[in-house]
């Protein structure tokens, strides 16, 4: 079993998560059905938001931990990138370089900006 570095990189995580996958027996899974369990992890997660934000919830809920949920959706996301070939903070840093000569203002505002 692979061990997660003290302190990784984005790439570092990435990497962790393509050696547990395989490890696990999971890395035969399609992008598709990786998408849809990373969907059902951010509903867990949005229950678990709503539990820690004191909103009504279904009395035989189960309960949730947001930071579990969290990993998991984060998980998922790497993996889905692991599948399709997206170095994500290559992607994230070239995707910022972009957000940068965007205006914000329209989203402060409450308005809607473009992608």
């Amino acid at each position: 079993m692979p061990d997660l570095k003290e302190n990784p990189s984005l790439r570092d995580l990435q990497e962790y998560v393509k050696k547990m996958t395989a490890e696990r027996g999971f890395d035969h899974e399609g992008v598709t059905e990786k998408f849809v369990l990373m969907m059902e992890e951010v509903g867990e997660l949005a229950k678990a938001v709503r539990k820690t934000q004191g909103m009504h919830l279904d009395q035989n809920s189960t309960k949730y931990r947001t930071d579990h949920e969290a990993a998991d959706v984060f998980f998922y996301l790497l993996d889905i990138c692991n599948k399709l070939g997206i170095d994500l903070e290559m992607a994230l840093r070239d995707k910022e370089e972009i957000n940068k000569t965007r205006s914000w203002s329209a989203a402060l505002t409450g308005g809607k900006s473009s992608d």
